[in-house]
């Protein structure tokens, strides 16, 4: 079972025990936590550390960013932001829900800040760089307009987040029924279009009858909801032949496995980052055409979206930990 993945980003050394204690929290719940120094961010070889945990941003459920008075490790990407303030930036361009939790004393004397913010050689207590007050400026000049929460201990964070979490939670049950109901309206607004079809073309010339219905069933195969499905494909998903399959899936960055690797009961598997599809069904004729199955010859278990084994945990000190 899919469960929320939770990005923990801010600066390492200051910070360390209230990552500990969040990583404890967000595990308690049954979520999986992404931070570095447990391993759960795959390294390569390929680009520079700080592109991996940005990647892994992207493919969070939600951010934790919390901002204290270390600016951290500057960014080798982009100049003029710290890598934790990266990943903060591409989880609000990628429209990730995020929650933004600043240390009290910085908070306070961020008021300071905005007075003397014209002022050459002014010292500030509570923060080691001034890009941290102007970062925070920043996060409040965004249309967003995403809520600040100052806190003093990780309790004050776990806090919050279990009361904001559990409110997430009503709004998603109350929402299923509406929704339900959508997708009974959608669906009996699709049988009736292909019934519909059904009976125009079985009324006209018995000429090329099987041609006709074979194009209807066609236009509504299941395999085309199950791809959808499983890749978290918004649009209509639709494919003739095996290539055009795999063209799609490549320009969604599924991967095609090759022969020798798949797994004993797989014909096809796509793999991506942490991820892999697995087609166990021999849903393509011998010329790589899309055979024809109606719901009921249809099975939801030919494919399936499975994680891979997890990555290995870095076992490189504190040196490589890109915060």
């Amino acid at each position: 079972m899919a469960k929320p993945r939770i990005f923990i980003s801010s600066t390492f050394y200051d910070l360390r025990h209230v990552r500990e204690d969040l990583e404890r929290f967000i595990r308690e719940l049954g979520y999986d936590s992404v931070r570095n120094e447990t391993g759960s961010i795959p390294y390569g070889k390929e680009s520079a550390s700080e592109t991996y945990a940005y990647q892994e941003v992207e493919h969070s459920d939600m951010i934790v960013s919390i901002i204290g008075g270390r600016y951290g490790t500057e960014s080798q990407e982009e100049a003029g932001y710290s890598i934790s303030q990266n990943e903060l930036r591409r989880a609000l361009e990628r429209r990730i829900q995020v929650f933004i939790f600043v240390e009290q004393g910085v908070l306070h004397e961020y008021s300071t800040y905005k007075l003397n913010r014209n002022v050459k050689g002014v010292k500030f207590q509570f923060v080691d760089d001034v890009r941290v007050y102007e970062f925070i400026e920043k996060l409040n000049q965004l249309p967003q307009k995403n809520p600040i929460a100052p806190f003093q201990t990780s309790k004050d964070i776990i806090d919050f987040l279990r009361a904001q979490w559990a409110g997430l939670f009503q709004r998603f049950l109350r929402e299923q029924s509406r929704i339900a109901e959508i997708e009974i309206v959608d669906e009996v607004k699709s049988v009736a279009g292909t019934l519909q079809q059904l009976v125009e073309y079985l009324t006209k010339e018995r000429k090329n009858k099987d041609t006709a219905i074979q194009s209807i069933l066609l236009s509504n195969h299941p395999a085309f909801r199950r791809f959808a499905q499983l890749t978290n494909t918004p649009y209509r998903v639709f494919f003739s032949e095996l290539s055009e399959l795999q063209k799609w899936l490549n320009a969604r960055q599924w991967k095609q496995v090759k022969e020798r690797n798949l797994d004993d009961d797989s014909i096809f598997e796509w793999t991506r980052e942490g991820e892999y599809l697995k087609l166990t069904h021999p849903i393509f004729d011998e010329h790589e055409r899309l055979k024809i199955f109606s719901e009921e010859e249809w099975s939801d278990d030919w494919l399936e979206r499975i994680p891979l084994p997890d990555a290995a945990e870095s076992t490189d000190d504190s040196d490589n930990i890109p915060f």
